[in-house]
């Protein structure tokens, strides 16, 4: 059985991590170029996200000469990050609230309350274990392969629509100006979410206090 290794160094992971993804936040507010196709513009100003105050901000021309499969395609891969986000964001909500599961987290009796919260959870003395993370990794790579998907003929809607007929938790009750709004909140939540999570992974290698969250 052949055995999967990880660099010896976290520190230096998260912080190339942290780094990539400033670098890839940054790159959203470079100018954009100077001459975009109005047919970009035209087709896909009015969809869904393109809303006040920007209205339909495209800084680095992804969608120049685009077709609608490119634009599916970055669609998707926003709303999944953004979902992601969210989830990161609320944990660490919760987590530095002193909010965790009852009971212990292996069969030595470890409490989910004895390791680490956030970038200490990776790198340090209450780090989770190597055999833990690997689990971790393991369990997202089943969600993203089997489930987390648009599977074709499950009668889904629309993009990052997950459901494939099986879930639905009365989606189907609502009216299509009811399905719009909560779309277009949890896109813009999503949206938010990733910048909150980038601010949170900044501020917890500059250390301090930030209100709500606490310490750092």
């Amino acid at each position: 059985v052949s055995h999967i290794r990880f660099p010896n160094n976290p520190s230096n992971m998260m912080k190339l991590a942290v780094l990539a993804t400033l670098a890839a936040s940054a790159a959203a507010f470079a100018p954009a170029p100077a001459a975009k196709t109005s047919s970009a513009l035209s087709a896909f100003e009015s969809e869904l996200g393109a809303q006040p105050p920007l209205g339909f901000y495209d800084p680095l021309g992804m969608l120049d000469d685009a077709d609608q499969d490119r634009f599916d395609r970055l669609r998707y891969v926003e709303i999944k990050h953004g979902r992601v986000a969210m989830l990161a964001f609320l944990g660490q909500i919760v987590t530095r609230a002193g909010i965790f599961l009852p009971g212990s987290i292996d069969k030595a009796g470890d409490s989910f309350d004895s390791f680490g919260v956030g970038y200490a959870a990776l790198d340090g003395p209450n780090a989770i274990p190597q055999d833990g993370f690997c689990q971790i990794l393991l369990f997202v790579g089943f969600l993203e392969a089997s489930i987390m998907k648009d599977i074709p003929g499950t009668g889904n809607e629309f993009v990052g629509d997950f459901r494939n007929g099986s879930l639905d938790f009365g989606w189907d009750t609502f009216d299509e100006e009811t399905k719009l709004s909560k779309r277009a909140i949890e896109l813009n939540n999503g949206r938010a979410a990733m910048f909150g999570i980038l601010g949170l992974m900044m501020h917890e290698q500059l250390g301090g206090e930030i209100p709500i969250v606490g310490s750092m």
